[in-house]
């Protein structure tokens, strides 16, 4: 048998290469068209009972806009760049305006008060006491302690939390907080 140049072997296994692929190619997608034997037939969808479901209250989006509106001009009222955000009763941020000159620090931290406020249906001011008590509770993720956060509760069951950070101190953020959720109650 001739010795072959590099350059014809390299086409030449291309070329065999090309001609497996191709087999391998076809009967894949020959064997795709076809049904399998044993996929499961889709079921429809399973009703559960009445009674194991339950319901809860949210915020609308213009709510939660309206109450974050209102906490941010409070802060602007009294020149304070803050950043404001309300969370729903899962925690999950439905809106957060940063104020203008606002801290880049302060989204994440108003976030963080306003789950920690929905969470324990409480005022992160009064949470933050707590600690003392039991100091385990900072260490729980995507909470902050810090003066700043309200929760925003409808028939004495926690639906929202807002939370403010960026004044100088966190008792004005919980009164930005505050005037925010007063303008839910109008």
């Amino acid at each position: 048998m001739k010795n072959l140049s590099r350059r014809a072997r390299v086409a030449t296994g291309a070329a065999a290469l090309a001609v497996a692929g191709a087999a391998v190619f076809g009967t894949a997608s020959a064997n795709a068209s076809a049904p399998a034997a044993s996929a499961p037939a889709a079921s429809p969808a399973v009703s559960v009972a009445p009674g194991a479901t339950t319901a809860s209250t949210h915020l609308t989006v213009d709510a939660a806009t309206r109450a974050a509106q209102a906490a941010l001009e409070a802060a602007e009222a009294e020149n304070q760049r803050v950043t404001v955000a309300v969370v729903d009763r899962n925690g999950n941020t439905v809106v957060t305006l940063r104020g203008d000159g606002a801290g880049p620090q302060s989204y994440e931290s108003a976030e963080r008060k306003a789950f920690t406020a929905v969470s324990w249906n409480a005022p992160t001011s009064e949470l933050a006491g707590r600690l003392a008590q039991t100091p385990n509770l900072k260490d729980i993720p995507g909470t902050l302690f810090l003066a700043g956060g309200v929760p925003v509760t409808a028939r004495n069951a926690p639906i929202a939390g807002i939370g403010v950070a960026g004044a100088p101190s966190g008792a004005s953020d919980e009164k930005y907080a505050r005037a925010g959720a007063a303008a839910l109650g109008r």
